[in-house]
C-alpha cells in the first residue's frame, strides 16, 4: 500500500513544533522553566486544589506549589479565574475517519493525500478540544510516530494496526490467533481491537471463549492491551478471558457489571455522541460500508440511544467499576469529543467529577500510563488544559477550552495574560 508513505510525507511537510533548540555552539538549550498560576485546579484524581502554582521544566511537572513564598516567582501563564485540569484522555477514537471529497464517510480507506490532510486536521481539532492523549482503535502508526517526534501537532496516540474480527470457526484456532497477535506487535501496534460480537441489537457472539482466551492471553504476554467490541454474552466472555477493556457493552446485565468490577476490567460505554453523530450526519453515512443503505435504516439509532444511556446509568451505580471515557469518535465527531461529558452528566446522571476523572487518572490507568499522564503531580507529563467556567457546576464548560499544553508545549492560549 502507498498510503502510509503518503501520510508520512504529508506529516513531515506539516512539521512545525520542534521540542528542542540547538544553540550556535552545537549544544542543546536547556528547556525553559514555566510557571502557571491557578485559582481552581482539579488534580485528575478527584481532588480540588486552590491557588496553586504549577512549575514545569521541559515536558514534566516538577512541582505543584501552594505555599505563600513560592508565589513570589514570576508567572508565565495566569490561569486564575479558570478551571485548570489535566489534559483529557479519550480511550476510543477513529482518528483517521473523515468525510471525503464527495462528502461521504470514507472510514480508514481514503488512501489519498487529501485523506492524510484530513487525518492531520482530525488530530489538530482533537488536541484543541483539550484531548492530549487518545487511543485509536484503527490503524494510525505513521500519525502516532509523527506526533511523537514533534513533526506534527496532535494528541499523544496509542493505536492498533489491524483488528481481530470474529468470524466463528473461521477466526482461527487458538494457536493461529496467538500468531496473529504477535504479528500485530511486530507491526507496531499498542493494542489489539477485537470484534467478539455482532451488531448492537443482535449481539451474537462471533468468537468462542477459547479464541478470546488465546487473544487476550497472548496480548498480555506481548505487552499489548485488548479492547473488545462486545454485546450481551460476549461481555462476560471478554471479562473471563482477562481482556483489558470492554467496549460498548450493550445488553450487559448487573451480574456482568459486577464481574467487570471483580476482575478489574475497564468498561467503555458511550452515552450519546456516537449515535447522535451518525444521526446528524446520516446523509453522509448512508450507503457507505457497514452503514444502512437507506435513510430509513438510521431510525434504529433513536431506539439504541436510550438503551445505551440506561446501561451507563446502571454502570455508574455499580460500586468499584472502572469506567473510562471513550467517545468512539468518528467522522463528524472529531473535536467534539467533550460532548460525551455532557451526555454522561445530563442524560445518565454521572457525577461531574467522576466523569472528568474517567478521562484523567482512570483513563491513564487503563492505558497503563498512570505514572506518565492523567494527573497534575510532580514527575508526570505537563498535559494541562483550562476551561472558561466550572464543569462541576456547569458541565457545558467542557466546551470552552481556552488553554492547551501537552508535554510542556503550549498549543492554545486564548486565556487572559498575566500582568507584568
Amino acid at each position: 500500500m502507498r498510503r502510509p508513505k503518503i501520510l508520512v510525507l504529508i506529516l513531515m511537510i506539516l512539521s512545525g513544533c520542534a521540542l528542542a533548540q540547538r544553540l550556535p555552539d552545537g549544544s542543546i538549550a536547556r528547556p525553559k522553566r514555566i510557571v502557571i498560576a491557578t485559582g481552581t485546579l482539579l488534580d485528575g484524581r478527584g481532588g480540588v486544589v486552590r491557588n496553586a502554582r504549577i512549575v514545569i521544566q521541559g515536558s514534566k511537572i516538577v512541582a505543584v506549589q501552594t505555599n505563600t513564598a513560592a508565589k513570589a516567582q514570576p508567572v508565565d501563564y495566569d490561569l486564575r479565574g479558570l478551571t485548570v485540569l489535566p489534559g483529557w484522555i479519550d480511550a476510543h477514537v477513529h482518528i483517521t475517519w473523515s468525510f471525503g471529497a464527495d462528502g461521504k464517510n470514507v472510514n480508514e480507506e481514503g488512501g489519498t493525500p487529501e485523506a492524510a490532510y484530513r487525518t492531520a486536521a482530525n488530530a489538530w481539532v482533537t488536541l484543541m478540544a483539550g484531548f492530549t492523549t487518545v487511543q485509536n482503535v484503527g490503524s494510525a502508526v505513521p500519525l502516532r510516530d509523527a506526533i511523537a517526534r514533534g513533526a506534527l501537532p496532535g494528541p499523544r496516540i496509542l493505536t492498533g494496526v489491524e483488528s481481530l474480527v470474529g468470524r466463528g470457526d473461521q477466526t482461527g484456532t487458538p494457536d493461529e490467533i496467538r500468531s496473529y497477535v504477535r504479528r500485530q506487535k511486530q507491526a507496531g501496534a499498542d493494542l489489539i481491537k477485537i470484534y467478539a460480537s455482532g451488531g448492537m441489537l443482535q449481539g451474537t457472539m462471533t468468537m468462542s471463549q477459547d479464541q478470546l482466551n488465546a487473544a487476550c492471553d497472548e496480548a498480555k504476554k506481548q505487552g499489548l492491551r485488548t479492547l473488545v467490541h462486545a454485546y450481551r454474552d460476549a461481555v462476560s466472555a471478554a471479562v473471563r478471558a482477562g481482556c483489558t477493556q470492554v467496549e460498548h457493552g450493550l445488553g450487559s446485565t448487573d451480574l456482568d457489571l459486577q464481574l467487570m468490577t471483580e476482575r478489574k476490567t475497564y468498561f467503555d460505554p458511550q452515552a450519546g455522541l456516537l449515535l447522535k453523530t451518525y444521526w446528524q450526519n446520516k446523509e453522509k453515512y448512508v450507503g457507505t460500508p457497514f452503514f444502512p443503505a437507506t435513510l430509513d435504516g438510521f431510525a434504529t439509532m433513536e431506539k439504541l440511544l436510550p438503551m445505551n444511556q440506561e446501561l451507563l446509568k446502571r454502570a455508574a451505580k455499580t460500586p468499584g467499576i472502572r469506567i473510562v471515557f471513550g467517545t468512539d469518535a468518528v467522522a463528524g465527531a472529531h473535536g467534539r469529543n467533550a460532548e460525551e461529558f455532557i451526555d454522561r452528566v445530563r442524560e445518565c446522571g454521572v457525577d461531574p467529577m467522576a466523569a472528568l476523572v474517567s478521562a484523567n487518572s482512570m483513563g491513564a490507568e487503563a492505558l497503563g500510563m498512570a505514572e506518565q499522564i492523567g494527573s497534575i503531580a510532580p514527575g508526570l507529563e505537563a498535559d494541562i488544559i483550562a476551561l472558561d467556567g466550572d464543569p462541576l457546576k456547569d458541565i457545558t464548560a467542557v466546551r470552552r477550552v481556552v488553554f492547551v499544553m501537552k508535554g510542556g508545549t503550549v498549543y492554545k492560549n486564548v486565556a487572559r495574560r498575566p500582568s507584568r
